[in-house]
Parts: structure tokens; sequence; C-alpha cells
């Protein structure tokens, strides 16, 4: 057996922390490896941010739509390890991904944390009215009241939702075994949940790359559904 598996059949409460790397095999781009989103010469920080939602609305909703939108994506094998997992209740996830995969595995009720909202919930900045998703794809107005729709979803310079980070907060203390997954780690407050852990909790992180990460934490370096293949969930 993995050393990952060993760590996961050892602990008793997991909490899953995982980035965009868990969504590549589901054939979604990540952001920041070498191949990423962000590696085009382009300035995400900017187009995903609250100033061009507001300043450049056509700017932002061209890029998000044309970048971001994987409506045929299914959830890999990390995704759905994950969740049965989370329906034995040994696991929560909180997750940077916007994508939706992690709830379409169908995890547990209420042991998912989408930290940055989800990107197929659709809201009217005008009425306040939710908006299926294929409304949004082809028209960035709302066709009820001609305001601008946008995904909810944390965008730069706007804040995490204080129940969500709540929540989160309140995982991590309740964890004895903490997995980083698929993530570089460099986006905070999320990779500031990290100092809310136990003092004993173990620290694992899985991912092509080594990433900064505390000291004493046990470093996978390996393709994340190899090591998700070999778990027992």
């Amino acid at each position: 057996m993995t050393k990952l598996n060993d760590l996961i059949q050892n602990a008793h409460r997991i909490v899953f922390m995982t980035g965009a790397g868990v969504s590549t095999a589901s054939g979604i781009p990540d952001y920041r490896s070498k191949n990423g989103l962000y590696s085009h010469g382009q300035t995400p920080e900017y187009l995903l941010s609250h100033d061009c939602l507001v300043n450049e609305p056509k700017v932002y909703y061209d890029f998000v739509t044309h970048n971001l939108f994987y409506p045929h994506a299914q959830p890999n094998i990390i995704h759905q390890k994950m969740a049965a997992l989370t329906r034995k209740r040994r696991a929560a996830i909180i997750t940077q991904n916007v994508d939706g995969l992690h709830a379409q595995a169908k995890p547990a009720p209420d042991s998912l944390i989408e930290f940055h909202g989800n990107l197929y919930s659709i809201v009217c900045q005008k009425c306040g009215q939710n908006v299926d998703w294929h409304e949004y794809l082809k028209n960035m107005h709302h066709q009820n009241c001609g305001g601008i729709l946008r995904s909810q979803i944390v965008l730069y310079g706007e804040k995490i939702d204080q129940q969500k980070l709540e929540r989160s907060i309140q995982v991590i203390q309740a964890a004895d075994l903490i997995i980083v997954v698929g993530t570089s780690f460099v986006v905070y407050p999320f990779a500031g949940l990290l100092q809310y852990r136990r003092p004993d909790a173990q620290l694992a992180a899985v991912n092509k790359e080594t990433i900064q990460v505390p000291p004493q934490t046990t470093m996978i370096v390996n393709d994340a559904v190899e090591e998700f293949a070999q778990v027992k969930a």
C-alpha cells in the first residue's frame, strides 16, 4: 500500500484541501503550472478581479466564459475517492476550485466547502435573481431586467464569505490529518487555514511538483490520480 493510503486509513477525521491540479485529469487546465492558464502572457489577476467586472464587464465576461467554463467535464478518481470518504463521515473537503466537480461527485451533505464559490451559480447584480448558467453563456445581460450577470465566485479584490471561512476553520480544527492536493498553496486566505490546525494533526501534500509546505509535512511528489487510485475509500 502507498504512504497516502496508510495515512488515510490510520486517520479518524480527514480534511482535503484541494486546488486546480485535482481537476486537470478531468480536462480542466490549472492556473500556475508551466502550461497553466497563467502561463500565456495574460493577466488573470486583473481579468478575474472585481475591478475588471465593474470597469470592463465585457472584458471580464469574455475571459471567464472562454477560459473557465468546461460544462462537459466529469469528476475523476480524485473527486470520487474524496467524496466516498465524506460519505463514510471520515472526511471533509475545502476546495479553491470553482468548477463544481467536487459537488458532482456527490459528497455527503455539509462536507464540501467551495471556498471560492461555484462558477455555475449565476446571479443578476441588478435584481438579485439567480439565473441558469446556460443563459449566462449566451448573454452577459439578464433578459428580465437588463442587469449584468456574474458567477458567484470570489474575485481578486473581494472577500471570502464569512460563513465559509468560519466553517473551514472548524473542520481544520477538528482534523487529525490534513491533505493538500493539487495546489501550489500560494493563495491566501486559503493557504492560511493551516494555522488553525491542531498541534498533533498530521499534514501531507500530493502534487506533481514540490511545493512550499510547513516542516514535518509528508510531501508526495506524484500524479494525484495515481495516488488516489490506490486509496481504499
